[in-house]
């Protein structure tokens, strides 16, 4: 019978021989950032307020709402602002995305009322431009919330996902999927660190100097200042792309390359 430490060292012989082991030791150093598409997504309740979902809507919002009923609020109706934190219950208003060509680091926003428009043009991007084995979306917590966020309301607005997106049936290797807060961890999968303190501690200028996520749903459907929110976003796509570069020991982008493309 193997001992414990023997099982161990074993299992660890063969993580260290993986495909796995071998991608994620070497994806970051040799990481080619032209390939990299950076992107972050804003998102909104489907609906102004909770007054405006149908009676099954509400009884659903009602159940999900009790699992996030805290001392200071409780009632479905003041818990509604957090809906666009779940696919089911909110929409997208913008993604923004960023890459390298050459010197230069471009931003390009998608947004707008319709969501499935939105969606199809951001669909119709990766489907022409982000389609080969060694391309790489990354995203900050996008594991954890922007790539499933996408990948669920294109298939509710019955758009067909593109093959960066799929995950079924592909080796964890395969899914070429970065995110700067991962990274972060180490492993340390106990630990949240947002990217306003991450860009405090590396010194790269912060995308919270207007707005931050919390306030978006109230500037989409009260002051209805879309533009607002997309300038927000456009900002933190450009700060997870220098978080990127920091993490990689390079120059940070420097403001006369950032360039805004329609």
């Amino acid at each position: 019978m193997i001992c414990m430490t023997g099982f161990l060292l074993l299992l660890l012989a063969k993580l260290m021989n993986s495909p796995f082991y071998h991608q994620t030791k070497t994806m970051i150093y040799n990481l080619n950032l032209s390939r990299v598409l950076f992107l972050d997504v804003e998102t909104t309740p489907q609906f102004p307020d909770y007054s405006a979902l149908d009676e099954k809507g509400k009884r659903l919002w009602d159940k999900k709402a009790s699992q996030l009923k805290t001392k200071e609020e409780g009632t479905p109706d003041e818990l509604y602002n957090r809906a666009g934190i779940y696919a089911e219950f909110g929409k997208i208003i913008v993604i923004s995305v960023g890459y390298f060509n050459g010197s230069e680091f471009r931003l390009k926003s998608f947004y707008g009322d319709d969501e499935k428009i939105l969606l199809e043009e951001f669909a119709t991007l990766l489907n022409r431009h982000y389609n080969n084995a060694d391309d790489v979306l990354c995203a900050h917590n996008g594991k954890e919330f922007d790539f499933p966020f996408i990948a669920r309301r294109m298939i509710i607005n019955g758009i067909e996902l593109p093959f960066i997106l799929q995950l079924a049936g592909k080796k964890p290797w395969e899914i070429k999927h970065l995110d700067t807060m991962e990274l972060w961890k180490f492993g340390d999968y106990k630990n949240y660190t947002s990217l306003d303190l991450l860009t405090y501690i590396f010194d790269i200028p912060t995308p919270k100097d207007d707005i931050d996520g919390s306030m978006v749903w109230k500037v989409y459907w009260e002051e209805k200042d879309l533009e607002r929110i997309k300038n927000y976003c456009q900002k933190d796509v450009l700060a997870i792309a220098q978080l990127m570069k920091r993490y990689l020991n390079q120059p940070l982008i420097k403001e006369e390359q950032v360039v805004y493309t329609p």
